[in-house]
């Protein structure tokens, strides 16, 4: 199992000490490092500042939002990146929700399966250069012929060859359908909040895909990257305030990213077997009792999220993980000396 380092998404501002992070990870044997977007920093110039200072990671978006760009313009950010890196980009992508697409960016969410296959198709058509990009889909239609067309659209190559025709190209999934069509048609899996106590129920769904005609990858080649915050604590009392510091995270997907009528996430932990508490939590974080909400979090839930504990009980837990079928950890950490820890650690 290899290791990535997790930057995520900015907040209010971009946070300090990144580039420190970015050097340990390279110098201390990482595998990657992988950002992310939501409604404000987006995923790829943090890899193209960040990324120019290394030689050896992948660069990995986990994930772009795939309304917030065209397939064609996704495609031109990843082979842009890949050339400028030397082969080292891996496209992470997803369909982000309702709220975010047709909120933020304008655009309907309706039918995300079909998009997201007519997407990938598209990107690979563009990375292929084989010839003129076309989609007879009604999500992404190319040319263009709908409504304010002035008929005028013409099938395009992409003028610059890219340097990988096969950008590996991962996707983030939650729910049956999806994460069996990411099996089919992708070359990796980006889950969120991915345990060792839930991955049985994650089975069965890419087994599917698996086994559907044409299907790109099989279990050996398929690529899943989990993320997790990993620290290593020396007492009871250090690890139950980690636990606490995680929690407001886990009540925040739960109960607060999404619409009642639409809470991706929630449903995840409903799967997990928490169906009582995500609504309750859900209830409150919408009617603004965010700490109410986070206090019901249980430690238990936490501690399956995260890799919380002692040096022998964190290796412990990562060959947990390891067995359910991770090939990549990635990981938050907080300063350029816990990235070496781990390394460490973990070599």
């Amino acid at each position: 199992m290899k290791l990535g380092l997790q930057l995520g998404y900015w907040g209010a501002a971009p946070p300090p000490g990144v580039g420190e992070l970015v050097a340990a990870a390279e110098e201390a044997g990482f595998d990657a490092i992988f950002t992310a977007e939501a409604w404000g920093s987006d995923a790829f110039t943090p890899l193209a500042w960040w990324g120019r200072e290394t030689s050896r990671v992948r660069l990995g978006t986990s994930i772009v939002q795939m309304s917030g760009r065209t397939p064609t313009s996704i495609a031109m950010h990843a082979l842009t990146l890949d050339h400028l890196s030397g082969g080292r980009v891996v496209l992470g992508m997803g369909v982000s929700g309702p709220q975010v697409v047709e909120g933020w960016y304008g655009a309907p969410f309706a039918k995300p399966l079909a998009r997201t296959r007519e997407v990938v198709d598209i990107i690979r058509q563009v990375l292929a250069r084989e010839a003129p990009v076309t989609n007879s889909g009604p999500h992404h239609p190319l040319p263009y012929v709908g409504e304010g067309a002035v008929g005028l659209g013409k099938p395009l190559k992409s003028i610059v060859h890219p340097l990988r025709s096969d950008i590996p190209i991962w996707l983030g999934a939650e729910g049956p359908k999806n994460v069996a069509q990411t099996a089919e048609i992708a070359d990796g899996w980006i889950p969120i909040f991915y345990t060792p106590k839930s991955a049985a129920m994650y089975q069965p769904w890419l087994d599917e895909g698996f086994a559907r005609p044409g299907a790109r990858r099989t279990r050996a080649d398929f690529e899943i990257a989990a993320t997790c915050h990993l620290q290593v604590v020396s007492s009871a009392e250090e690890k139950a305030a980690v636990l606490d510091a995680m929690r407001p995270f886990v009540s925040l997907y739960m109960g607060g990213m999404g619409a009642q009528e639409a809470n991706f996430h929630n449903q995840v932990f409903v799967r997990m077997g928490y169906e009582e508490l995500a609504g309750e939590v859900q209830k409150l974080y919408l009617a603004g009792e965010k700490g109410r909400a986070t206090a019901l979090i249980p430690d238990e839930l936490v501690d399956d999220m995260h890799i919380i504990g002692s040096p022998g009980e964190v290796k412990e837990r990562v060959a947990q993980w390891e067995e359910t079928g991770v090939s990549t950890l990635l990981l938050s950490c907080r300063t350029a000396d816990e990235v070496r820890r781990i390394a460490e650690l973990l070599a």
